[in-house]
């Protein structure tokens, strides 16, 4: 009986002292990682948001607009090439529509609306609202109340007067594509959900029932205090939640915006792991304990003197004294030595899980300075790359991408410059691959990107997509009031015409980056293209 107290009390202790250290060290990894993906899709939205202003001031600098059949073939061609711009439109000085995609309220004044009255001193940029005048006008599949975010511009004459304004409607559902697209880093994470929350507290995107409603949960003060962290709360559906959550719109022409991305797990999905691990050490001790407590009940006159040595021991390594351990009976009943091992067994076995448990704090698939995948991602994701690709009867294309001209910055500008031009670089990848792909920074200014094709033409245009990655890549990125450019050189190995498995089609796509680096840098070079025709050995 005391043996089993015993044991029974040691698994407890352990099991308990064990959870609770491995539900501290998940609050603190999970929530800096959903911390960092917040703040990652906060800025992709940011950032679709001034690209699409500063393409709305650049067209709003073309003359052609001021001409109505000009205009109405620019705003067509507009419409063409951006899905996401639900209509868009040219207005006269007093407010009449002159051209419009589709002919939509041409002919009609605008007048009073935001958009053409807050456009008269300069570029307006309206927060998420429902459809007026187009409500009945645009098609709408989906059935579901049509969302635009409003970007506005003044025409000016030859005398620098307002002759008309240049009006977009964005539809909202775009920035469902976006978070849609970023969340296929955290799909591992059951009940994982993203909302976005206006500044007035309301949900401009979310789960179903949410949005356009109010968002009230405990902690929502510290979240808008805030800006950027994580936060465990409780919602008014009585679960609690741990939050990652991150305010964007910090640029200049989007700053009135001020969405917040809200990144939400259930604390019991979140603290699973843990939980299974304690209950698996409470059941082993409890199952070692019975048994071995029945079998020192049996033999208690025969084997007191070994048991109690045991029973000290255990009491020492319990208190936590150094050097304690549970010792070997050699001699003696065949019992006493089975249940001296088997209990060495029980302690390694528990001193096993409470390591694996404090592994379980390197387990983070994110890296935290780009929001991107990291190194264990990427080489845990081959596989499954792989298996997709089989199934599909397709290809894999592996990019290895590595910065040019980057340490100059470092070494100019210092580290956080150098961090500034990283984080950028990492959105404008993302931005550059399908929201299928994968690519990860596997270390300093390295990158890397796993594509999969279905069939036997899905890398059809695999060149387009290296020349837009380098494109993306080598646009200005202005750090600490200066403009800083960098280039990229990118390698390309095809699974399984350059190899009959990653590892090998990988060390290729390194062979091709380095023989990139040896033609000048800022281009991309296959590996079948080597094979093809290689460069000379120089003397």
């Amino acid at each position: 009986m005391t043996i089993t107290l015993l044991l029974g009390g040691i698994a407890v202790v352990r099991g308990a002292s064990v959870g609770w250290e491995a539900e501290g060290l998940l609050r603190q990894e999970v929530g800096r990682s959903l911390g960092e993906t917040a703040k990652g899709l906060a800025e992709r939205l940011d950032a679709d948001m001034r690209a699409r202003t500063a393409r709305a001031a650049i067209l709003g600098s073309l003359e052609a607009l001021q001409d109505p059949r000009s205009a109405q073939r620019l705003v067509d061609e507009i419409l063409t090439r951006d899905p996401s711009t639900a209509w868009v439109g040219v207005t006269d000085a007093q407010g009449t529509v002159v051209a419009a995609s589709g002919g939509i309220l041409v002919g009609q004044s605008v007048a009073q609306r935001p958009v053409f009255q807050r456009a008269q001193d300069g570029m307006f940029v309206g927060d998420v609202h429902d459809a007026v005048l187009l409500a009945k006008l645009l098609p709408n599949p989906s059935g579901e109340p049509m969302k635009f975010v409003d970007v506005s511009v003044p025409l000016k004459g030859p005398t620098g007067k307002t002759v008309g304004v240049l009006a977009f409607h964005y539809s909202w559902s775009w920035a469902r594509d976006v978070v849609g697209a970023l969340l296929d880093m955290v799909r591992n994470r059951t009940g994982t959900e993203v909302l976005v929350m206006a500044v007035n507290g309301t949900a401009l995107l979310g789960p179903d029932g949410t949005m356009g409603k109010p968002l009230v949960f405990d902690g929502l003060e510290a979240v808008r205090a805030r800006g950027d962290g994580w936060e465990v709360a409780r919602w008014p559906d009585g679960r609690e939640y741990l939050l990652g959550f991150s305010r964007g719109a910090a640029g200049q022409d989007v700053s009135d915006l001020g969405w917040t991305v809200i990144v939400r797990q259930p604390v019991e999905h979140a603290f699973a792991p843990a939980q299974e691990m304690r209950l698996h050490i409470l059941l082993s001790g409890f199952v070692f304990a019975g048994i071995f407590g029945a079998l020192g009940w049996l033999a208690a006159g025969w084997i007191a003197r070994p048991l109690r040595l045991i029973a000290t021991e255990a009491e020492r390594m319990r208190a936590g004294e150094p050097g304690a351990a549970i010792p070997e009976i050699t001699r003696g009943a065949k019992e006493i030595g089975t249940l001296s091992r088997a209990l060495r067994e029980l302690v390694t076995s528990l001193t096993a899980s409470k390591a694996a448990l404090a592994r379980m704090e390197d387990i983070a698939y994110q890296d935290r300075l780009t929001a991107l995948p990291n190194r264990r991602f990427f080489e845990q994701y081959l596989d499954v790359a792989l298996s997709r690709a089989r199934a599909e009867m397709g290809h894999v294309a592996a990019l290895y991408i590595d910065l040019d001209g980057f340490k100059p910055v470092n070494d100019r500008l210092g580290h956080d410059a150098g961090d500034e031009v990283l984080r950028q670089v990492g959105v404008r990848l993302a931005s550059s691959l399908r929201g299928d792909d994968v690519v990860a920074r596997i270390g300093g200014d390295e990158f890397a990107a796993i594509l999969v094709s279905s069939g036997c033409s899905g890398l059809a245009n695999l060149d387009e997509v290296t020349a837009r990655i380098i494109a993306a890549v080598n646009e200005v990125v202005v750090v600490q009031g200066q403009p800083v450019r960098v280039g990229c050189s990118i390698g390309v190995a095809l699974w399984p015409l350059d190899g009959p498995d990653l590892s090998s089609v990988l060390k290729h796509a390194d062979e091709a980056l380095y023989e990139a680096k040896r033609r000048g840098k800022n281009q991309a070079v296959s590996y079948a293209s080597m094979a093809a025709s290689p460069l000379p050995e120089s003397d």
